[in-house]
């Protein structure tokens, strides 16, 4: 093996150029990859080994460049950014790689030059099964935009073997299949068998004297699992910058007893090697049992161990203290999933590397920042005493001592407030003794960031109100945002290009721009144009669902569309109850000029969630009834699309006319569906909650359709005492409505399968639905007259894409690395190889 760095630059000049960014290149490339990666001849070939093989030739070269970015960071000692996120939902990445990569051209000439279509090849990969839903894709947006500004970043999380699941939908109800998204294997991820870090459950902790004489603490008698680094290379825009995102999988410490086994017990010789493999074995495992807590906490702590590990190991490269390890290294956790990091990393300081307890919190908390993404109390995670102290013993310690010093710093500045430490403690004390992990996040941070203007104002006055008055310089607002790489450029192709054909192409990473497209909104022609584009997009996601789901739609309907995580708070129930309505009114006077509408709904429902699942439930009945009418034919149409995820949101989205974002003002944290509507000219109907407020203010309050309560009449009416009867017995259509549901008319076999949603509305309502209806009907009638007029219509459209430039994910990362991570762009380095 050549041991010099001379005999090392033999084999560097092997591989000096760089691969061809041409379609002569790539065509030699996926011959390769053909015969040699996929062990395959021009007679064996299938469709599958011709997209694997075009992947693996994208993945090259964004490999060069992967390794010059990071030679470029490691040499420049630079700050850098580690994200940390439970969920990356990334979707598909083939056409993303090939954009950024400035690939497109010539990567669509190569395939149709050996005689296939791209469009096929990209439906044959698989959406990666990282993440469930807003959180996710909204750090997946996040990393993409961390490359395109040039910001040395990198991303931390968990390789699932299976993700959330696969929905299926049986005779109206959610089925959970597994996920196998891995079956085929991942093109885009590199194993990296030599980046392995050890981490720990269970034990005990023993107190010795150390060398000095100081008493010490110590984790012993622990269980050992391996964690494993797979690498997915995140590339920038036309840039030379490819960051990565590191995914941990878990590995038994030893893989195999063969004592046991020659001793004939072969379940225990390979118990620990399953027990292990369970870590990263499932997104978000079902968590209402004692085992699902403990392996989401495994979980979580797995995956911040490892990359922690993984951070000291790249700084002590270059640094024999940990003086400037705030200097260098930001950590910014996504939620509170990832703050036992916060814990871990004293951990690491005190008992390992030996630092004062003082200096290692110094430290600690200049390094962290953290994102909060929900208000609703129950939301906010709490983990019990008694599961921290089995699972990790010393963690459960460090958060006491924290805890401690926290409260008696806060009764030194405020004694006059006993009650004050029981509102703050990291401790819930009651029956179960628990941890409030958003409390620790705040205290272990520098800064704390809501995700939207309204989000960001309630954290200040409600769930975090004291810890605003303790700490109000920590608190920042970060508005989401999303990456219009995805979500219009490679979305909808062709609005795409009407767009750049009247304004250029610089509006792809200055989404600003789009401001330009205002003038035009008025415009006869560009209007027509914007119209026929649309229409394009409506006629392709009619076809795919009649593909997909066996279902015509009339591509000239009005495409009214919620697609998202099915939640009480979000408010699909209340959709549900306005089609029900409108059914029931169009029965009532057929002779009225209604217009003809597409109802689509899509998203999944938890596992254990009753109510959710009950919701899906009721859309499909509701469905079965209102399609098989006659007399709704050509009029209304309800359509529940199945398995919702990142690559049917590119299908849909493009195609909408009218998107609905109508959870109870206060509820919603930011959203991001939003954005990506807006951003494809849909028009919103909404409630004055998370980032509608903002788009309202971006677009113009009179080119979207509001409804409803805002957050401070919530507020105001939950505090006097809401009575649910009073609306109900306000509004006999809305009665009408309900008794349908409570008496069986959408499920003969079952006629009280629906009583707890009838029972939740009628005597509780917690999300006020009953409340709203009637602003949201007056609001829907409002739909239907502007939708009637055309040219109107069109006009708001074009203004909402040309008002959604503030929502770039670009700008979200610009101010948080300005604000926050105090982070500079820094140009990658090629490393003197040659084009070919």
């Amino acid at each position: 093996m050549p041991q010099s760095r001379k005999e090392m630059e033999k084999i560097w000049d092997l591989v000096a150029t760089y691969r061809s960014m041409e379609r002569d290149g790539l065509i030699e490339s996926i011959a390769n990859h053909i015969e040699f990666s996929q062990c395959k001849n021009r007679y064996t070939t299938e469709n599958f080994d011709v997209y694997r093989s075009f992947a693996i030739s994208i993945r090259d070269r964004l490999v060069e460049f992967w390794n010059d970015t990071q030679q470029t960071y490691h040499k420049k000692q630079c700050k850098q950014v580690n994200y940390f996120s439970l969920e990356y939902l990334i979707g598909r990445s083939l056409t993303n790689n090939l954009l950024n990569l400035g690939l497109i051209d010539a990567g669509e000439a190569a395939i149709r030059e050996i005689g296939y279509d791209l469009e096929e090849l990209q439906e044959l990969e698989r959406d990666a099964g990282l993440g469930n839903g807003g959180l996710g894709r909204l750090a997946a947006c996040f990393l993409e935009s961390m490359a395109t500004l040039q910001l040395p970043a990198h991303g931390y999380g968990i390789r699932y073997e299976f993700g959330i699941f696969k929905q299926k939908i049986e005779k109206g109800i959610q089925v959970e299949a597994p996920d196998n998204w891995l079956e085929e294997g991942y093109p885009w991820e590199i194993p990296r068998w030599e980046v392995v870090y050890p981490v720990h459950f269970y034990g005990r902790v023993k107190e010795y004297t150390n060398e000095e004489g100081s008493l010490c603490r110590k984790w012993i008698e622990s269980e050992e699992v391996q964690a494993m680094a797979y690498d997915v290379p995140v590339a920038g825009f036309e840039n030379h910058t490819v960051n990565n995102l590191r995914l941990w999988s878990a590995k038994p410490d030893k893989s195999f007893d063969f004592q046991l086994f020659n001793d004939g017990d072969y379940i225990q010789a390979v118990e620990e090697t399953m027990r292990s493999g369970t870590i990263s074995k499932v997104l978000y495992p079902n968590d209402q049992g004692f085992s699902g807590k403990e392996l989401r906490l495994k979980q979580q702590y797995f995956f911040v161990a490892a990359s922690l590990q993984d951070i000291i190991r790249r700084y002590k490269a270059h640094s024999e203290t940990f003086d400037a390890f705030p200097e260098l290294v930001a950590i910014q956790l996504n939620d509170t999933h990832p703050s036992i990091a916060i814990p871990e990393l004293m951990r690491i300081f005190v008992d390992e590397e030996g630092l004062e307890w003082e200096k290692a919190w110094g430290i600690t908390t200049q390094v962290f920042a953290y994102t909060n993404h929900t208000v609703l109390p129950e939301a906010l995670e709490r983990w019990s005493v008694d599961l921290m102290g089995r699972l990790l013993p010393r963690h459960l310690e460090i958060i006491y001592q924290i805890n401690d010093l926290f409260l008696e710093s806060v009764k030194k500045e405020y004694p006059e407030d006993v009650d004050l430490l029981r509102r703050v403690s990291f401790f819930e004390e009651n029956d179960h003794k628990q941890i409030r992990m958003p409390y620790l996040s705040i205290v272990g941070s520098h800064t704390i960031n809501g995700v939207a203007a309204l989000h960001t104002d309630l954290l200040k006055t409600t769930v975090f109100e004291d810890f605003y008055k303790l700490f109000p310089k920590r608190f920042q607002n970060k508005t989401n945002g999303i990456t219009p790489r995805l979500w219009l450029r490679n979305a909808n192709p062709e609005l795409s290009k009407l767009i750049c054909d009247k304004i250029g192409d610089d509006w792809i990473t200055n989404l600003k721009l789009l401001r330009q497209l205002e003038p035009f909104a008025d415009d006869p022609e560009f209007q027509e144009a914007w119209l026929a584009v649309k229409r394009i997009k409506k006629k392709q996601l009619s076809q795919w669902l009649k593909n997909t789901c066996g279902v015509h739609v009339d591509p000239d309907s009005l495409f009214d569309v919620q697609i998202k995580r099915i939640h009480e708070y979000k408010r699909q129930l209340l959709n549900i109850l306005h089609v029900i309505y409108l059914y029931n009114d169009m029965l009532e006077h057929p002779e009225h000029p209604y217009v003809p509408r597409t109802i689509l709904f899509g998203g999944k429902a938890a596992p254990g969630y009753y109510m959710a699942k009950l919701i899906i439930n009721l859309a499909n009945d509701v469905a079965r009834v209102i399609n098989n009418d006659p007399a709704m034919q050509g009029r209304l149409n309800l359509i529940f699309v199945p398995n919702y995820n990142v690559s049917v949101a590119e299908k849909i989205i493009p195609a909408t006319d009218l998107s609905q974002h109508i959870s109870t003002a206060g509820t919603e944290a930011s959203g991001t569906g939003n954005m990506k509507f807006v951003l494809n000219g849909a028009l919103i109907l909404g409630t004055m909650d998370g980032a509608n407020i903002e788009i309202a203010e971006e677009v113009g309050v009179e080119n979207i359709f509001t409804f409803g309560l805002n957050s401070n009449e919530v507020k105001n009416l939950t505090e006097y005492g809401y009575n649910p009867i009073i609306p109900f017995q306000k509004n006999p259509g809305l009665r009408e409505v309900l008794s349908m549901i409570n008496t069986g008319y959408f499920n003969r076999e079952k006629p009280h399968l629906y009583n707890d949603l009838y029972n939740s509305l009628v005597f509780e309502d917690k999300y006020m639905l009953l409340e709203d209806f009637a602003s949201y009907v007056e609001c829907q009638q409002s739909v239907m007259k502007t939708w009637e007029d055309q040219e109107t219509w069109t006009r708001m459209s074009i203004l909402n894409t040309a008002g959604a430039g503030k929502f770039s994910s670009d700008r979200t990362i610009a101010e948080y690395a300005k604000d926050i991570w105090g982070l500079e762009a820094v140009t990658v380095e090629l490393q003197g190889k040659k084009n070919r």
